[in-house]
């Protein structure tokens, strides 16, 4: 076990290393294709009109006392999602993908998604930022953020106190490419979402679905986090 965890370690680094090289890259050709700055402008403004659109506000992000501070998590002792998920009462569902690149062009257009919560689809034009959230954005941005390669973790915010300061520790432990948010109106009590690139071209929905909560959930969603992470239809760091 310890072998394994050393090598998980290892490969944490090295995908970090290489996603901050891919990050600057990015960076620089941004400076170099915005030129006056316009486009720029008119992201910015276009994610005020998201969050403020999309059930948040500009103090969406930070938890609030829906996700409070104060919890910790166990150390972790399963790496393989499969058996985590057993463990833990969880189920892990596939859905065939579409909508890649398939973007509405406002949030009052609402798109009717087959899982609850999404998956895949098609989606806002803009994707809802990485963070901990104590209003969740519109279904439609949140879908991007997984086609851009993110890990939703959606928490019914009626769950006991403890469970909620334990999410936002396992949060904390690791952000990366990670969004949580509430979600009152689906089955579980807590699930994780991922939309993964294969098979192309539309690729597969992923959920991690448990219907309670308990310590083993919390490897679970590690599991789930590490196995999905950064492998969306569209490569954005």
């Amino acid at each position: 076990m310890a072998r394994r965890k050393q090598e998980k370690e290892a490969l944490r680094r090295e995908r970090e290393r290489r996603e901050a090289e891919a990050r600057a890259a990015q960076q620089r050709k941004r400076l170099v294709g915005y030129g006056a700055g316009g486009v720029l402008a008119i992201a910015a403004i276009a994610l005020v009109v998201l969050l403020a659109a999309g059930g948040g506000d500009s103090e969406g992000q930070g938890g609030g006392d829906v996700f409070p501070e104060g919890g910790s998590v166990p150390e972790q002792t399963q790496f393989d999602i499969e058996t985590a998920a057993r463990e833990a009462g969880c189920e892990l569902r596939d859905t065939e993908g579409s909508g890649v690149a398939d973007h509405t062009t406002s949030l009052d257009e609402r798109v009717d998604y087959e899982d609850n919560p999404p998956t895949e689809g098609r989606h806002y034009q803009v994707p809802a930022e990485d963070g901990l959230y104590y209003e969740a954005p519109a279904d439609e941005a949140l879908v991007h953020s997984l086609e851009h390669g993110r890990v939703i973790v959606w928490v019914k915010p009626g769950l006991p106190l403890q469970v909620r300061e334990t999410v936002r520790a396992l949060f904390d432990e690791d952000e990366y490419q990670m969004l949580v948010v509430p979600r009152r109106n689906m089955e579980p009590a807590v699930a994780a979402t991922a939309w993964n690139r294969d098979p192309e071209p539309g690729g597969t929905g992923r959920t991690l679905a448990c219907p309670r909560w308990d310590d083993g959930v919390v490897d679970a969603i590690r599991t789930f986090r590490d196995e999905h992470r950064s492998n969306g239809p569209e490569a954005v760091p």
